[in-house]
Formats: C-alpha cells, structure tokens, sequence
C-alpha cells in the first residue's frame, strides 16, 4: 500500500451538493469551484514552501560535511609539504603504532518513528481517526495483556524482526555446541564415523544401497592356480584357520599349507604338480 507524502486538497472542484433556496444554481456551482480552486493554491504553496524547507536542510547539512572535509583536506595539504623523508626518518615501529583512518558513517535509524518522521507525513498521521478506548478494558483480561495492542500494536514488526535474529543467534549457538561435542575431549579418544553407505541410508532410506566388491588378492589366486582344477578348493566361502580341522584339532591337507611360509608354499606346490606327471617330488622341492 503506498503513502502518499503529500496531497493537495480538495481534490474534486465541482462535486458537492448545492444548498437549498438557490436560485442561480449556475452561478453557485461557479463559485463553489473557484473557492476550490483557491484552495488548492493554497494548499500547493504551502507543499512548496515545505519542499523547499526540507531542500534547504539538505544543503545545508551537505554544506557542513564539505566544510569539514576541506578543512582535513588542508590540514593533510600543510602535513605532506612540511614532511621531508631525507631530515626525517620515521621507522615502522611507529607507523605501526597509529591507528588506521576510519570514517565514521552514520546510518539512518527509526525513520518512521514521530520525531523523525516529515511535517506531511505527521499532519496525515494527525488527520487520522483515533483508535477505540479499548485499554480501559486491560484490567479486566487475565493475562494482563494490553487490550488496545490487539486492535492496534506499532511495535509489532519491531518484535517480530527481534525474536527471529534472537532465534537466528541461539541456533548458530546450539551448532556451535553440538560441533565442540563432535569433538574428541581427550587426546587417543577416536570417535567412530559413519561410513558413506550409513550417510546415504540417514540421507534418504529408500536409496538402494549397492554392494561393493572386495578387493581381490593376488597371492590368493596365485596359490589357488598352483593346483589343478580337480584340487582346487570352494572359492564359495572363505576359508577360517578353524576351516577343516578334524576331531584331533589338526588342519585338514586342503587349509594346512595357507599356514606355511611363501617360498614353501611355491616348493610344496610345484613338488605336487610334479608328482602329478610322474616325476619324482624330491626333483622339484626345494629345501
């Protein structure tokens, strides 16, 4: 809804009801609408008049803020022609040490509230109907709550605008709070991460968790290729080191030599590959 800062009255010249016993209504309507006009003359000049009051403070309070910078501006003009850097030498400890400019810039507050706010402005305020007298009725409610601001309440964007940066500050708080509980309080003390698998399940549970292959091992498949295909053992399962053992608590022949040393394992297979051509094993076992 806009606001109109300045309205000329009357608006409407000619509409009004003639009064009764006229006999010249012409004439009437005539006079009626000049008086009107005059009127709105007068209200234009003195619109005018506050237009240019308000033209003259501005420049006026731009007319103090260039005195003042002429003069820093002169005194910074008589400070750079007396400095000379052969006779004076200033050492960077003292540049250091002075503070830095800063303008001071002054920012428009409470722009609506009735000491700031335009003379137009005001008399529309002004011309406006009063509220009800509802804050007689205050002592009456129970929880002692103003009854006049349920009807009218200027403050109230002013309180809204409040709780919601009261409300931002306290969650930055508890994020804060609940980062430094993240963090280990004691040196050694890992705390355990959730895997990528268990942040795409808290993400969306209804996402199809794919399985992830394990990583194959060499040596494995190496010893698995000494043997032929008749003697190789269920790739199925993984073996366990209780896999096979017998009621005596031995390991079976097919687990016994995952157990032995690399450079054994290599001798005893070659030596059974051997035995299985016909060559003696003694011929390729190495010791």
């Amino acid at each position: 809804m806009p606001l109109v800062k300045r309205s000329i009255e009357p608006r409407h010249l000619c509409r009004g009801a003639l009064p009764e016993g006229v006999t010249n209504e012409l004439e009437c309507v005539t006079n009626s609408t000049l008086a009107a006009i005059i009127k709105q003359l007068g209200s234009l000049s003195r619109h005018a008049e506050d237009i240019f009051g308000e033209l003259f403070n501005e420049a006026n309070s731009f007319y103090m803020r260039m005195n003042s910078l002429q003069e820093r501006v002169d005194l910074l003009a008589v400070k750079v022609t007396q400095l000379d850097s052969t006779v004076e030498e200033v050492s960077l400890q003292d540049i250091n040490m002075r503070k830095a400019f800063k303008s001071s810039t002054i920012q428009d507050q409470q722009v609506m509230s009735r000491t700031s706010i335009p003379n137009p402005v005001m008399e529309r305020y002004l011309d406006c109907d009063k509220p009800p007298p509802l804050n007689i009725l205050s002592p009456y409610r129970d929880d002692k709550k103003d009854a006049l601001k349920f009807y009218t309440d200027p403050s109230y964007f002013f309180n809204l605008w409040k709780e919601k940066m009261l409300q931002a500050t306290e969650d930055k708080r508890k994020e804060k709070r609940r980062q430094k509980v993240c963090i280990p309080q004691r040196v050694g003390v890992a705390t355990k991460s959730p895997s990528q698998e268990e942040q795409k399940q808290v993400e969306d549970p209804t996402r199809e968790v794919k399985k992830v292959r394990k990583a194959r091992n060499r040596r494995q498949e190496w010893n698995m290729m000494a043997y032929d295909k008749e003697l190789r053992p269920d790739t199925r399962f993984t073996p366990s080191p209780y896999h096979g053992m017998s009621s005596e608590g031995s390991l079976s022949p097919d687990n016994r030599w995952a157990w032995l040393p690399w450079s054994q394992q290599h001798s005893y297979s070659s030596a059974g590959a051997s035995c299985l051509i016909g060559a003696p094993w003694w011929s390729s076992a190495v010791y």
